[in-house]
């Protein structure tokens, strides 16, 4: 099927790193497959992970990714056009089996998918606790797991901050791991867990090994609270979502009620 839309996005993207200089550094490219099917597993730190975790891949093996995404971004009049063209997957979160349907018809068919296991932004830049949909999915179409860790795109456009998308020079890491190749008995709650060990490890090193530092300690927002920044805990972040998620519910009460 020919692509109109994703090869001029991916311009256009590459473009604007280009004129903002952007410090980008890919390691493990070799391991992004040049053909078949895969599930791409990124940690989630920024509202533009799509972009860098789509580039990781591209630059690597010119594979075009194919992100699950929850519905509402389909829905918006700017986006919502450029996601369906460059197609991706809707995810309605109450109902997610006619998504997962469709990630497993397009890695049978030999896509790449991409998956955030996390679900939302970790506000704490720590991996949260994983979903084990891209387990059972790499299962169900017989495909690798490809763990990928993306580190400096927090400091772009987060949630809770202002955004940034001029900032000059900024330092972006994409790590990617080996594949992980599931067996028939492999149990997809034990496969999740190797997942998150191997995607704390890249991170861990994505973390120090980082170019940047912060100027001071008003600028130590973007690093998470075990290395010295201001950034929540993971508790407290979680605590953070729990609100707005209770928040967001009861919006969508008084909405529905109104009508």
């Amino acid at each position: 099927m020919a692509e109109f839309v994703y090869p001029p996005v991916i311009g256009t993207a590459l473009t604007a790193f280009r004129a903002l200089d952007m410090r980008i550094e890919v390691e493990g490219a070799h391991h992004v497959p040049r053909q078949g099917g895969a599930v791409l597993v990124s940690n989630h730190v920024s509202y533009l992970d799509f972009l860098f975790a789509g580039l990781g891949a591209w630059k690597s093996a010119r594979r075009r990714t194919r992100f699950m995404a929850k519905d509402d971004v389909f829905r918006h009049r700017v986006s919502g056009p450029l996601m369906r063209g460059m197609r991706h997957i809707p995810v309605d979160r109450s109902d997610g089996q006619p998504a997962y349907d469709a990630a497993v018809r397009a890695l049978r068919a030999g896509e790449v998918v991409g998956v955030f296991p996390e679900a939302t932004i970790s506000r704490s830049f720590t991996l949260k606790k994983f979903k084990t949909g891209a387990a059972r999915m790499a299962a169900d179409a017989d495909a690798p797991l490809l763990p990928m860790i993306l580190w400096g795109t927090q400091r772009l456009w987060t949630k809770g901050r202002p955004k940034n998308l001029t900032r000059r020079h900024t330092p972006v890491t994409i790590r990617i791991g080996e594949p992980i190749h599931l067996t028939p008995e492999d149990r997809p709650v034990m496969v999740t867990r190797r997942l998150r060990q191997a995607m704390a490890d890249l991170l861990d090193h994505a973390q120090s090994s980082y170019p940047d530092q912060p100027e001071d300690h008003t600028d130590s927002w973007w690093l998470p609270a075990h290395l010295g920044g201001t950034a929540p805990t993971l508790e407290a972040a979680e605590a953070e979502d729990e609100l707005e998620s209770r928040e967001r519910a009861t919006r969508r009460t008084a909405g529905q009620a109104a009508t």
